[in-house]
């Protein structure tokens, strides 16, 4: 029976000093009123540039990240190559605006598909769309897509056609490094357009297999249709359709949103509606596996062991490369070091950049794991009780 619970091959690689370090940070983070204070005084902080970066890289910084440029992740992703657990490296910077800042990003995510090139521990590429366009102009594109009357003006269009440029670019870097490239989803406000700019690349980029991903994020209501949609047009257009599964990152602020605008929220209404579509998402793409690839990116339990399981019963090669689970680096070792210890394909996504512009993703890293239930204290369980096991081994 896969079991998550065996704390020596989930803390394998972390010495007992790391292991202390992670017990004291997700001791803090398990205080959300420390989290509440923090968040704002750091921004301050930042912004009055006060010498606190040191302090960030030698906490959240290094649970969560990988370093400050690619080439420091490269002992890491060695390091868990080792342990049978694969690497994403993930250039983490956000909220730019210029040209130059989305070229330098665009850049830098075809560095990471040469870098990838041949390296077996590194399985995907992956990026934001918001890092290479202006979220106004996302917004306002996708709301047109719906509009017959209205269009962009010649100046937003010439900007439009440079962002489809950049995610092309990155897309035929990928198709021809034969290095799969996963496209992240975003708010449901800028979704729609991205969505479109996405099938575009899969038609192009996955006669063959899979080299292009969209994120289907299942905390949406509307997101299980859409993903059938996708899987039904594909068959009928002889392309490959690859799907990273995730539950969501956007929650509050689209449930706010809907309630400020008067819309009906996009979210699911409980936790359960959601656990329920993301493990249908699952059992959907594997009826017509080969046909549709998976990377199924979870922190639950539950889901992974129900895609374990689904993947015996049909008689899927745990090693099959067109199904990956996945986890984020610094969370959720248990899944993962557990499940490569088994045979399956595991991914750790890695986050990278200067420590200040990454600050915004470390920040959601702490607030996911104060929201999700019960996910601080699993964590502190599991660190405590291998902390134990190796007081008592010694």
């Amino acid at each position: 029976m896969l079991s998550f619970s065996n704390t020596e091959i989930a803390f394998s690689s972390q010495t007992n000093k790391e292991l202390k370090s992670s017990f004291l940070l997700f001791k803090f983070i398990s205080y959300p009123v420390l989290l509440k204070i923090g968040k704002p005084l750091l921004n301050i902080a930042l912004w009055l540039h006060l010498p606190v970066e040191g302090l960030i890289k030698a906490t959240v910084f290094n649970h969560f990240c990988g370093g400050e440029n690619l080439s420091d992740t490269e002992q890491m992703i060695q390091h868990l190559g080792k342990n049978k657990v694969k690497s994403i490296p993930d250039y983490s910077v956000e909220g730019k605006e210029s040209d130059e800042d989305f070229d330098r990003v665009t850049n830098e995510i075809i560095s990471i598909i040469s870098f990838a090139k041949g390296n077996a521990n590194i399985p995907f590429a992956v990026f934001k769309p918001s890092g290479l366009a202006r979220i106004s102009l996302l917004e306002k594109a996708s709301t047109l897509l719906s509009e017959t009357k209205n269009k962009l003006s010649k100046e937003e269009e010439k900007e439009y056609q440079k962002i489809v440029e950049r995610i092309d670019s990155i897309c035929k870097s990928a198709f021809e490094a034969s290095v799969p490239v996963m496209i992240d989803a975003e708010e449901s406000w800028i979704q729609d357009v991205i969505d479109s700019i996405v099938e575009d690349m899969m038609k192009k980029y996955n006669r063959e297999k899979a080299i292009v991903y969209n994120t289907i994020q299942m905390y949406r209501h509307d997101r299980l249709n859409f993903l059938k949609k996708t899987v039904e047009k594909s068959l009928k257009e002889n392309w490959i359709p690859g799907f990273k599964i995730v539950r969501g990152a956007y929650m509050e602020k689209e449930r706010k949103r809907a309630e400020e605008k008067k819309y009906p929220s996009p979210i699911h209404e409980t936790k359960t509606e959601v656990d329920t579509d993301y493990n249908l998402a699952l059992d959907f793409c594997l009826e017509y596996f080969p046909k549709v690839a998976i990377f199924a990116g979870t922190h639950n339990e539950e889901s992974c062991a129900h895609l374990a399981k689904k993947m015996k019963e049909k008689n899927i090669e745990k090693s099959d490369e067109r199904i990956y689970f996945s986890q984020l680096f610094g969370m959720s070792d248990n899944i993962s070091f557990n499940l490569a210890s088994e045979g399956y394909n595991v991914a750790k996504y890695i986050p990278y950049g200067p420590v200040k512009d990454v600050v915004p993703y470390l920040i959601r890293r702490a607030e996911e794991n104060t929201s999700v239930a019960g996910q601080t204290g699993r964590e502190l369980k599991l660190i405590t009780s291998e902390i134990t096991r190796r007081k008592q081994k010694n």
